[in-house]
């Protein structure tokens, strides 16, 4: 029996205060609950080709509950876990704590899609990657 999971349903089109934008490095900037005072930042999806975009995309679509996909970065990797047909969870932190943000198949596709060569960010999200810009060189240089 497949769960069914009560979970909004977000779209990048929408006017939702969930999503803050998507930086020129596909990163999204994700409201944590729609509180527009605490701002997240998601790593996103990087391809270098067509092809490349065109794998990831039919590998989450593939994706079967209790299945998950690593998507790398130049920095890192995350993960995407399906938890049910239409609930997906990616791994991401809040104040420090490991947490789970779930979306919903469309919205999340339409978030991997964001890394289409020809994609270009609106000229208000170019500011988010010069935000995170200056918050790296707030931290030091060595762990």
């Amino acid at each position: 029996m497949t769960q069914f999971i009560l979970s909004p349903r977000y779209r990048l089109d929408d006017q939702s205060p969930w999503l803050e934008g998507i930086d020129p490095s596909r990163q999204y900037w994700i409201f944590v609950n729609g509180d527009t005072r605490v701002s997240v930042v998601i790593p996103g999806l990087n391809v270098s080709s067509l092809n490349e975009l065109k794998e990831i995309i039919l590998r989450f679509r593939s994706l079967q509950p209790k299945e998950e996909m690593t998507v790398e970065r130049i920095a890192g990797s995350y993960k995407i876990q399906c938890i049910s047909s239409n609930c997906y969870a990616v791994e991401g932190e809040v104040a420090g704590a490991e947490t789970w943000h779930l979306f919903d198949r469309e919205s999340l596709e339409s978030l991997l899609m964001t890394s289409h060569p020809d994609w270009q960010p609106a000229p208000e999200h170019i500011e988010l990657g010069r935000r995170q810009l200056a918050k790296s060189f707030q931290q030091p240089a060595y762990i």
